[in-house]
């Protein structure tokens, strides 16, 4: 049998899997090009100089809102990080299965395919899975059978919630909030409370240490940036009232959107979603205490998949090790995009 791949290429993080090995290659999907033509550094390396690069080196992410925005360092990194799991050996004529998300044009769909077929790779067969089919395999779940499964992945820039069915999609909605959005927010409010102007990265580590979905004892750490008063380099501690009340807009609006998707769901596969819960996926589902604000919300059981953000990529090995799994995915010839 020859080697199957399965990739994620998510908006903040890539995450690739062999069927041969056990570990999941899960890196930033960033890329730094010195002088315009010059690969410098991909993945985490690449995002250690995030924010921190002189003019002359770009470091950028390939993927905007969950859909490809520059293709060719996006190919770049595909073949770096093909590589990179395979740790150097020339690996040519296999399968890989690609994640692609559903609430996106076919145009968008038919660019994660491309990007495999047209790369370096030398694949023999590409296929696509619709993400949040592949996510719940990831988590677990049988999606074969004719029950509702209701699955949100709460990414870096978007949202996709989905209800699934007879290993299709019956219902699906992509928002644009994610844990950049949070980030975002974060920034503003520690700027208007604290006259502070921190960076995306100090952000993302004051909403992990400090971000709760529910409103908790409050808690301290420290955040570094520049007074926007003396124009000097300080270190503040942020309080955890400040990342929450940053947050609560965006993680109200996600709830909004899971809302609207339950209101839309027919009554049968309602009943399922009820009596199992809703299954959460993607890296900004850790954010703490989120199953106790979507159950006051929804008074839903809340199902937190263990590893979220690598769901997706486990899910595509399912695909290719589960004879059953085998009609989930296709090339873009079988089955027109949408």
């Amino acid at each position: 049998m020859s080697n199957a791949y399965g990739i994620d290429i998510g908006t903040s993080n890539f995450k690739m899997c062999c069927n041969d090995k056990d570990k999941i290659l899960n890196e930033k999907n960033i890329i730094a090009i010195a002088n315009k033509t010059e690969l410098l550094a991909y993945g985490d390396e690449a995002y250690e100089m995030y924010e921190k690069a002189p003019e002359h080196i770009d470091v950028s992410f390939p993927v905007k809102f969950g859909v490809i925005a520059d293709i060719e360092n996006m190919q770049t990194l595909l073949y770096n990080f093909f590589n990179k799991i395979n740790e150097g050996k020339k690996v040519t004529g296999s399968d890989f299965y690609i994640a692609v998300p559903t609430d996106v044009t076919e145009v968008e769909k038919r660019a994660f395919y491309e990007l495999v077929v047209d790369s370096k790779v030398k694949a023999k067969n590409v296929y696509v899975v619709d993400k949040p089919v592949a996510d719940a395999i990831g988590a677990g779940l049988d999606v074969t059978k004719s029950k509702g499964i209701m699955v949100v992945n709460i990414g870096a820039e978007t949202t996709e919630i989905s209800v699934l069915s007879l290993g299709g999609i019956v219902i699906s909605k992509a928002v644009k909030i994610g844990g950049n959005k949070l980030d975002d927010c974060i920034i503003s409010s520690v700027r208007k409370a604290y006259n502070l102007v921190i960076g995306s990265k100090t952000a993302e580590s004051l909403k992990k240490e400090l971000g709760s979905a529910v409103q908790v004892s409050e808690s301290f750490a420290p955040g570094f940036g520049r007074n926007v008063l003396s124009g000097l380099p300080v270190s503040v501690d942020i309080s955890s009232d400040v990342i929450y009340q940053a947050i609560i807009d965006a993680l109200h609006s996600i709830m909004d959107a899971i809302k609207v998707i339950l209101e839309r769901t027919p009554p049968e596969l309602a009943a399922d979603i009820i009596k199992n819960g809703v299954y959460f996926t993607g890296g900004t589902s850790q954010i703490n205490n989120l199953e106790k604000f979507i159950k006051q919300e929804t008074n839903l059981n809340v199902n937190i998949v263990d590893h979220p953000a690598e769901s997706v990529v486990r899910g595509l090995m399912g695909v290719v090790s589960n004879p059953e799994f085998a009609k989930i995915a296709y090339t873009p010839t079988e089955k027109n995009f949408d």
